[in-house]
């Protein structure tokens, strides 16, 4: 049977977001008791409820949890996955796992597939296309079918949802501070992920640091060409002391570009980036790197939703946990 109103149309008849009328229905602080009050009243009179097929199985665990990545080729998402896996054995459940491929249309082909209520809950990573067009309503259909939903990694959004991630702007906040405090003053920042929630947000901290100093160098780009033309501009024409790089494509094309250039590292350029310790290790120089602690964030991850599952958690009210990165110096932040 199908809800006689859906969350779509109730936004649209009460002139409001989607979001606001998920959060005024699970009672959410963020919204006012008027505001609440309306979205239930018209809710009420045209019979909204979660679709029903769905709240019965949840009446009956499946044991299964449903997981999105969305880029199997990062090994930082396998990591979190792993981290999943083991926790999700402590508990006897198994793991689906969907791949969106950065893509919004297989991100909502996949969303509704887990509808259907073969899961009791699904942890997601949303895709960089989803953020980039900020369309999320095939995420709230999981909230309206009553499914629970943990956001791990990339949860700068405004879905009213249990959340986990890591301090990604404290961590560039603290990176540029450390070159600050050795005398550098040319810290340059090169990014390929600048358009979604988390490379904002580690901009967002490399800009906190600089804001004593005049100039921000910084090259972006999610076209390959484009953000290595931008990268030797800044090493070879501005001629930075040190560089981060806010994910793994921009990290290893600055090492390629300072190669090119005969620049040396760490002498004449130091390097730090987001990527695993795997690659870091054995570049040459190795590269210092964040450390983002992946399993631990996909152990926690489950361990959130069980948490919600179990009836741990106040409806409405929603967990958000950060863990705390660790800064890694290998060869190219030698002084």
């Amino acid at each position: 049977m199908k809800s006689k109103i859906t969350l779509k149309e109730l936004a649209k008849l009460l002139n409001v977001s989607i979001s606001t009328v998920s959060k005024a229905l699970h009672d959410s602080p963020e919204i006012s008791p008027k505001t609440a009050e309306r979205v239930k009243e018209l809710a009420k009179l045209h019979n909204y409820r979660p679709n029903p097929v769905a709240v019965n199985l949840k009446k009956s665990k499946t044991g299964t949890i449903g997981v999105v990545i969305p880029n199997i080729s990062n090994s930082f998402f396998a990591r979190v996955l792993s981290g999943m896996e083991a926790e999700a054995q402590k508990h006897e459940q198994q793991v689906i796992t969907y791949i969106s491929n950065e893509s919004l249309d297989r991100e909502m082909q996949i969303c509704d597939m887990l509808t259907s209520g073969m899961v009791d809950g699904v942890l997601i990573a949303v895709s960089e296309e989803t953020q980039k067009k900020q369309e999320y309503d095939h995420l709230y259909a999981l909230l309206d079918y009553d499914i629970p939903v943990v956001i791990y990694d990339r949860i700068n959004l405004g879905l009213p949802s249990d959340k986990i991630g890591v301090d990604d702007e404290k961590s560039f906040y603290d990176a540029t501070k450390f070159f600050k405090a050795k005398g550098l003053e040319k810290i340059g920042l090169a990014s390929a992920i600048h358009h979604v929630g988390i490379g904002q947000l580690r901009i967002k901290g490399y800009e906190k640091a600089m804001k004593e100093l005049d100039n921000l160098y910084m090259a972006t780009s999610t076209k390959p060409t484009e953000l290595k033309r931008k990268i030797r501009e800044l090493i070879t024409t501005e001629k930075i002391e040190a560089l981060l790089c806010t994910d793994f494509e921009s990290a290893i094309m600055a090492t390629r570009v300072a190669y090119e250039e005969n620049i040396k590292v760490p002498d004449d350029l130091k390097l730090i980036g987001y990527m695993s310790k795997e690659v870091a290790e054995y570049l040459t120089p190795s590269l210092s790197y964040i450390e983002q602690h992946p399993q631990e964030l996909g152990s926690k991850a489950v361990e959130i939703l069980n948490n919600r599952l179990n009836g741990k958690y106040l409806s409405g009210k929603f967990e958000e946990k950060i863990i705390a990165t660790t800064m890694v110096h290998l060869e190219s932040t030698g002084f």
